[in-house]
């Protein structure tokens, strides 16, 4: 794998649940902050069937989920997040989903987009990747491509002034197949602290530094460095400069 060295002027992070870009892609976030990039998160759900215990009360649950993740993303350094209340442990690869992510699309208008590879089923390492996870990640890809740029794809959007818009690249977290990582020795201890912020979710705080800092030191030994998170980056349009506002696409 190569060390990445292209750097969107605007990101969008589009996952499941609250907790899953600071347990994937935060590092990469907060390096992008630093250095100029401005972020939005998007969560498709709010978290509520996070709980082991049958008795919870989900909107209690949801309610706590969606504070935690605000305050991981003032770490993170995010310019905001949206939440869309789908339902936790049912998302549906369906149009009202995809309606909601253009429209987040074409209002922050991002360079890139990151998101679950929706092609892991299985961890190559082990495990099973959660349904939630891949259906998010494949409506994240095709509100991207080619929903999001098209302008007969909603086209309501539109006459309300959210025009067509071009992501030029895809980067696919918690992929089998990764090429490319991301140097995140500067901002490991960020991705951390964002991930203390779900108290609800960390089950052995005591653990929890030692584990993410194993697993950024084996992604950036992939490219040679200290640490890194490895993604699946997918070009869709190579070297065309952000679409300006008022631009429609083809």
């Amino acid at each position: 794998m190569a060390a990445n060295t292209w750097r969107p002027a605007r990101f969008m992070v589009i996952v499941a649940h609250p907790d899953d870009a600071d347990f994937g892609p935060a590092a990469t976030a907060a390096r992008w902050v630093d250095e100029g990039s401005a972020g939005w998160l998007v969560c498709c759900t709010s978290g509520d069937a996070g709980a082991d215990d049958w008795r919870t009360d989900p909107l209690d649950l949801a309610a706590v989920r969606e504070a935690e993740q605000r305050a991981a993303a003032a770490v993170v350094g995010y310019a905001g997040v949206s939440f869309l209340h789908q339902p936790d442990g049912a998302i549906a690869n369906d149009l009202a989903l995809r309606e909601q992510l253009v429209r987040e699309i074409r209002t922050f208008r991002p360079d890139a987009v990151l998101c679950v590879d929706p092609e892991t089923v299985f961890y190559s390492d082990g495990g099973v990747n959660h349904a939630d996870h891949r259906i998010a990640g494949m409506a994240a890809v095709d509100a991207v491509y080619p929903a999001a740029r098209n302008g007969l794809s909603f086209p309501w959007l539109a006459r309300d002034g959210l025009l067509p818009h071009k992501v030029r690249r895809l980067f696919l977290f918690w992929s089998n197949r990764p090429n490319a990582v991301v140097g995140t020795e500067a901002t490991v201890e960020r991705k951390v602290g964002a991930l203390r912020a779900h108290a609800s979710q960390i089950r052995h705080p005591d653990r929890l530094e030692e584990r993410v800092r194993e697993q950024e030191r084996e992604d950036g030994a992939g490219a040679g460095l200290g640490a890194g998170e490895a993604f699946r980056v997918i070009v869709i349009d190579e070297d065309e400069p952000p679409q300006a506002a008022g631009e429609t696409a083809g």
